[in-house]
């Protein structure tokens, strides 16, 4: 019985690499015509993506300043007697215990209580300033800045130090840390001022000491009248739902929580549209490659049914014949797909600046966008490859 040469014989990968890469050396001006047709493609969908990124991160920073995941607490009101109803001093403590709090502070509105430029200005005179007794988070919760100076941290609690909101510094005339403001019946050195604070804008004609030091000086008996309160976005109906209890537990109903912004749904909304937009997109890439490399594979085949022949007439196997063609098929894909990435980056990174957005190309999708055309070019280059490998010998070398 006579033994088929073909079965002991193998293609080594470094073989199968140099013969796919020179099938598409000998036809290079198709191969660059089909890999562009893929980069494009590609290039595309990257960049649709990176710029939707890109301004949506231009859209969250946005949104940030409208406070999406900011939460507040106020007194609620006894409906029986139409009274407000004092939040305990233990709030911002058992609210911070709260699984989902990021970060939360409170701010004590000092009645009665006013301040000046210094002790010689008539009482009268308050500018509408309001005295406000917090914590060393409250910067922190309210993501907001100072203009000069420094917060409330610089100094022991103990200290009678202040720091003063934008408009209050403007309307007692404050322009230096270092200086001091009269009130109740002493002198507070001012630490700092802080910028406009647009979640919190009642901030901006403050004035704020600490804790400690305004029940030492000021008489200030330790219930806060706001709680601002920070969570993850995902998580911000959950904690609404827990912060009435949490602040008041023995009177939940006495307790008011602000509803989520709608600055929130705009950006689920906007996640949500962007990435139906990315599905689609890529979809319609990935096919359009898909069918290039194909058609390409496809004449391929039938231009070089001359070598397919004299390959398989001189022992090459069928297996070894479709792993040509299906390795070419990658290789031309893979070309396209870097390609494409990379001049869908520059586009991304060329439009994003143009506008003033920060880039954004997430590595994931580039890729992502990589591998799905590699897969795609393997599977449109599978029937060319096995087409190729069923031409008996005989026919391919009688082909003109």
């Amino acid at each position: 019985m006579k033994r088929d040469a073909t079965k002991g014989s193998r293609l080594r990968g470094g073989d199968l690499l140099r013969l796919g890469a020179n099938g598409l050396r000998t036809r290079p001006l198709r191969a660059v015509l089909s890999a562009a047709g893929i980069a494009i493609g590609i290039a595309a969908m990257i960049s649709v993506l990176g710029i939707s990124e890109s301004s949506r991160a231009h859209l969250d920073a946005e949104l940030d300043k409208l406070g999406t995941n900011l939460l507040t607490v106020v007194p609620g009101q006894d409906p029986d007697t139409g009274e407000i109803v004092p939040l305990p001093t233990t709030t911002v403590r058992t609210i911070a215990r709260v699984e989902g709090v990021d970060t939360v502070s409170g701010t004590g509105k000092l009645e009665d209580i006013s301040a000046y430029r210094n002790a010689r200005v008539d009482p009268a005179e308050s500018n509408a300033l309001a005295v406000l007794a917090t914590d060393t988070r409250l910067l922190r919760t309210l993501e907001a800045s100072l203009s000069w100076g420094g917060w409330l941290d610089r100094a022991p609690e103990r200290y009678a130090t202040t720091v003063l909101g934008e408009r209050s510094a403007s309307r007692l005339g404050v322009t230096d840390p270092g200086e001091r403001i009269w009130i109740k019946d002493r002198y507070f050195t001012v630490l700092g001022v802080l910028e406009p604070v647009p979640l919190a804008p009642e901030l901006d004609t403050a004035v704020l000491v600490n804790n400690e030091a305004a029940g030492r000086y000021l008489g200030y008996d330790g219930h806060p009248t706001t709680v601002y309160e920070r969570s993850a976005d995902e998580l911000v109906q959950t904690v609404r739902g827990l912060l009435p209890r949490a602040a008041n537990p023995e009177d939940p109903r006495f307790v008011a929580v602000s509803r989520p912004s709608d600055a929130l749904k705009a950006r689920q909304a906007a996640e949500a549209s962007f990435t139906g937009l990315l599905l689609g997109l890529g979809a319609v890439a990935l096919l359009v490659g898909g069918i290039g490399v194909a058609n390409t594979m496809v004449i391929a085949v039938m231009e070089r049914r001359g070598e397919i022949g004299l390959r398989r007439a001189l022992g090459a196997a069928r297996r070894h014949i479709s792993r040509q063609f299906l390795m070419e098929a990658l290789l031309l894909s893979c070309l396209g797909g870097l390609g494409g990435a990379a001049l869908g980056t520059g586009v991304t990174a060329g439009y994003a600046l143009s506008q003033g957005w920060p880039t954004a190309v997430p590595l994931l999708a580039l890729a992502a966008g990589v591998a799905a055309t590699a897969l795609i070019g393997a599977i449109a280059g599978l029937y060319p490859a096995l087409r190729a490998a069923r031409t008996p010998p005989t026919v391919a070398l009688a082909a003109p």
